[in-house]
């Protein structure tokens, strides 16, 4: 028999504990081994139940969530879930978490739902698998567009590229380091993070706010531009691409596709009809294989494709989906992608 996931919950809400503990509790494979009101009590928790993975609460009182996770990333790497309000202070929490080092959020129901965390399991699985490294937490301070300007990019100069990157479990760390190497003026990018409704809007705004590209969430009929991200709602709507007058977002309702939606396959099979060969395929951190039969479409168009390695993946699923099929032209570390990204779509370097 398979040894169960050890999972310890951390909420200062009685009723939170119980609704979290009572779901986890239906899957035979993880086991609620222990809950705590606080950090303090968490921390002796921690020493006593050796936990596998940990559900934190964002917002708590004595030491928040966020001080709280940077001494757990620090001095005890396990992985941890953020369990969110799902407001504007609350998901901007959890995407900062996110930055520091939780795997990955779940939203706190809203009021009648009929089936609290019934996503949680799935997500504790896939935490659990996740290779999570005892650094320090960093320290990101919002900067003028105009600071950010690396000086070895001044002669970047975008040859008309689309850039399209999927991503999932670890991929909000993931974006946030890769984002940040990009210049003002870096190739059009649309993105699909695996993320509940809600949380992509928080994201957005951070990455913006704290980056040289100008970072947005998607809306359907954006035009796709030259220095601009493109950030697909969480939600049930696909992020596609479109040539109308010039490449779009096209947001379209429909069924899961590889279990997601939006689908990281879907934007990469909808880029490699539009833009093919003019396009560059990006699969990144993440549980499952959305997105490998879409990046093998690309490169079958003639686009180059970039997969991170497994050592850099937080949890390399779907890249390693995507590599297997011949889909990854180059396996590249996460620190090293941004830079390729820029030498191949930059017109004064051929």
């Amino acid at each position: 028999m398979t040894t169960p996931i050890r999972v310890l919950v951390v909420d200062d809400s009685a009723t939170m504990r119980g609704l979290i503990s009572l779901a986890l509790r239906r899957d035979p494979e993880i086991e609620v081994v222990g809950t705590a009101s606080n950090p303090l009590t968490a921390r002796d928790a921690i020493k006593a139940h050796n936990p596998d993975v940990i559900t934190l609460d964002v917002e708590m009182p004595g030491m928040n969530g966020l001080d709280f996770l940077e001494k757990i990333v620090r001095l005890r790497p396990t992985p941890v879930i953020m369990v969110s309000n799902l407001t504007g202070q609350g998901t901007e929490t959890a995407i900062e978490a996110m930055q520091i080092g939780a795997v990955d959020c779940i939203a706190k129901p809203a009021p009648g739902d009929a089936q609290p965390f019934a996503e949680l399991p799935r997500i504790v699985k896939s935490a659990a698998g996740a290779r999570v490294r005892s650094r320090a937490a960093p320290v990101v301070e919002a900067k003028p567009r105009d600071a950010q300007r690396r000086p070895m990019l001044a002669a970047y100069e975008p040859d008309g590229r689309v850039v399209a990157i999927g991503s999932s479990t670890g991929g909000v760390e993931a974006l946030s380091a890769y984002i940040s190497q990009l210049p003002d003026n870096c190739p059009p990018t649309v993105i699909v993070q695996h993320m509940p409704p809600d949380f992509t809007a928080s994201l957005a705004t951070r990455l913006d706010r704290l980056n040289a590209p100008k970072v947005v969430e998607a809306s359907d009929g954006m035009p796709v531009e030259t220095g601009c991200v493109y950030i697909a709602p969480g939600g049930t709507k696909h992020l596609e691409i479109e040539d109308a007058k010039g490449l779009r977002c096209r947001l379209r309702a429909g069924p899961a596709v590889s279990g997601h939606s939006p689908s990281v396959d879907v934007l990469f099979s909808s880029v490699a009809q539009v833009a093919k060969q003019n396009a560059l395929g990006i699969i990144l951190t993440g549980m499952g294989r959305d997105g490998a039969q879409g990046l093998l479409a690309m490169r079958q168009a003639g686009a180059k494709t970039i997969g991170q390695d497994e050592a850099s993946s937080l949890i390399y699923g779907m890249p390693r989906a995507a590599f297997e099929i011949g889909a990854v032209e180059r396996q590249l570390p996460l620190d090293r992608i941004a830079n390729a990204v820029l030498v191949m779509t930059n017109l004064r370097g051929r």
